[in-house]
């Protein structure tokens, strides 16, 4: 699993890289929870998204957000992060020119830059938001929302009420040609402890 080091908008960033079995396999970036609450590429929610697409043939890379970790730059109030999700990306898709799809997952923080950053780059293929912070942060960008996806939360979710979500799995629901997978995993906390197995087999399936 090799470090890797990408140009960001504000300094370099620190990934983590993984190879998938062909040069057409699919690649998923991976976005990690909020830098100033202790959010790191090595969150285990994060871990586990990633072991998942690993699994299932892809070529992964996950990376700290500026000022996290060794990558450089300080907290850019989501503005920031999304740039750095983009440069991430270009580094992906360069290095991997004959991808067959490209997925876009994200945790919590991650979740939602994850889905501004589908808005922006229509190669994007597939999303996976686990816990998307909607009581939190505003998803009204997402109109309407051009790929098919999952959204995974936990029913004892102490951070992000399940009601906030199922609104936005609703107005999600209710567009054309796009499917949003909604589960729900009973007894999962925030960060999924002590379900991180069912999560992973969610994200399998």
């Amino acid at each position: 699993m090799p470090d890797v080091i990408i140009n960001g908008a504000d300094g370099r960033l620190e990934g983590r890289f993984v190879q998938g079995p062909s040069e057409r396999a699919p690649i998923a970036l991976l976005l990690h929870p909020h830098p100033q609450h202790g959010g790191t590429m090595h969150n285990k929610v994060v871990y586990t998204l990633n072991q998942a697409f690993l699994k299932g043939g892809f070529s992964t890379m996950r990376f700290n957000f500026r000022g996290v970790g060794r990558s450089q730059g300080v907290y850019g109030r989501g503005e920031g992060e999304l740039q750095d999700a983009a440069s991430a990306l270009d580094w992906l898709q360069q290095t991997n020119p004959n991808a067959a799809s490209c997925w876009v997952a994200g945790f919590s923080f991650g979740a939602w830059i994850g889905m501004q950053l589908l808005m922006r780059r229509p190669e994007i293929d597939r999303f996976i938001a686990v816990a998307p912070p909607a009581n939190v942060f505003d998803f009204t960008f997402l109109a309407p929302c051009p790929s098919s996806g999952l959204i995974v939360q936990g029913d004892k979710d102490e951070v992000v009420p399940e009601e906030s979500v199922v609104k936005l799995v609703d107005k999600l629901a209710k567009q054309r040609d796009i499917r949003v997978d909604y589960r729900v995993i009973k007894g999962a906390n925030h960060f999924f402890t002590d379900r991180l197995d069912k999560l992973e087999t969610m994200v399998n399936e």
